[in-house]
């Protein structure tokens, strides 16, 4: 009862999760163009996910699993499925998520182990693997309503059915770590805990080791996929930015359940993985641009963003596409050999930044 009467407070006066605020990008995410400016290494056909070994890094591109020698992307092999998530494991496999519905071991001692369900419920959008120290493999399945391309639909229509799973490569079994979650995109080990990203709540959760709660919270965009850094800590991707228009039509149910109704999703009023392609997009005019000058300042549709944590889950300093750049849609980024190598989804890019001249430009 308290509860509600706190919910129902909170929308008569606006705050608390009715708040239509956004936090800012302010000091450790503070904008710069370093990811804007980083090296293009290939230009894909339909990239999804990366996953390093440590010594190479891999890409999907639709059915194809790559493998990056150099600066050439060579075909390790192509399935019949499109491939919505990809992790290396330490026996030398693969795990592999298709079309978001299915898990598949590929090569190792557990060549061949597959899942489709946990806890009795069929995977509808299986997003992000992470291998865990004990052998286990972690996993999210961002939605049980919405296909894994429909995350906007998800998005607009408040979803709260994304879950985070372990699964077992040696018996095959598959438990739910935490159910409930408003798009879980993202998962990954840290000691004896599960950290999860809640995308539609803009935090990075934790499980285990005898607590949860948040790691992160309030963040000024969606994350996704967490993958480790070297020396400690992590690489968070975050796929787009928050905007208070976007904050505010989903806090406006008929407005919102209409325009999903009439308006096709391209052009609704929702976060996207790039933009500034047509003129039918929702957000123009001044506020936009001023002469023709898109102005790098201004609301984002579509934006890039990596940001570097440290092992506490606290970040450290970031890179940023801004609004007037195309590398946006960051959906996965792996540390290798000194490089950060970044998907950007929105560009179809693949990307890599020299971590150590990054870091001092982000100091001089």
């Amino acid at each position: 009862m308290i509860a509600v009467l706190w919910d129902f407070t909170d929308r008569v006066l606006g705050r608390g999760e009715a708040a239509i605020t956004v936090p800012p990008f302010d000091g450790a995410l503070k904008p710069n163009q370093l990811l804007e400016g980083a090296a293009v290494v290939a230009q894909l056909d339909a990239p999804d996910d990366l996953a390093t070994n440590g010594r190479s890094v891999f890409v999907s591109d639709g059915p194809r699993l790559l493998h990056l020698d150099g600066s050439a992307l060579n075909e390790v092999q192509r399935f019949d499925r499109t491939i919505t998530a990809l992790t290396c494991l330490p026996d030398g496999g693969f795990a592999v998520a298709f079309q978001g519905r299915e898990i598949c071991i590929q090569g190792g001692k557990h060549d061949g182990t597959r899942w489709s369900d946990a806890a009795g419920k069929q995977f509808c959008a299986v997003n992000a693997l992470s291998p865990a120290p004990n052998g286990k493999l972690l996993a999210t399945d961002g939605s049980a309503t919405q296909p894994y391309d429909k995350w906007s639909h998800d998005l607009m229509g408040l979803g709260r059915t994304g879950r985070s799973l372990e699964l077992d490569c040696s018996t095959g079994a598959a438990r739910e770590v935490a159910a409930g979650l408003s798009y879980a995109f993202g998962t990954c080990s840290a000691g004896e805990e599960i950290w999860v990203c809640e995308s539609w709540r803009h935090r990075l959760l934790r499980y285990g080791a005898g607590r949860s709660g948040a790691v992160l919270d309030r963040l000024p965009g969606y994350p996704s996929r967490i993958t480790a850094a070297a020396g400690g800590g992590f690489w968070l991707s975050v796929f787009a930015a928050r905007t208070q228009l976007v904050e505010f039509v989903l806090r406006e149910t008929a407005f919102r359940k209409r325009m999903m109704a009439e308006i096709e999703p391209e052009y609704w009023i929702a976060p996207t993985l790039s933009s500034g392609r047509t003129f039918l997009e929702p957000m123009q005019g001044a506020h936009i641009k001023t002469m023709g000058i898109l102005k790098p300042w201004a609301p984002p549709r579509s934006y890039g963003l990596v940001i570097r944590l440290s092992p506490e889950g606290l970040p450290r300093y970031s890179f940023h596409s801004r609004v007037d750049g195309k590398n946006h849609g960051v959906v996965a980024a792996v540390e290798c050999g000194g490089n950060l190598f970044v998907l950007a989804k929105g560009s179809r890019r693949l990307l890599r930044l020299d971590i150590a001249d990054a870091e001092r430009r982000l100091l001089a």
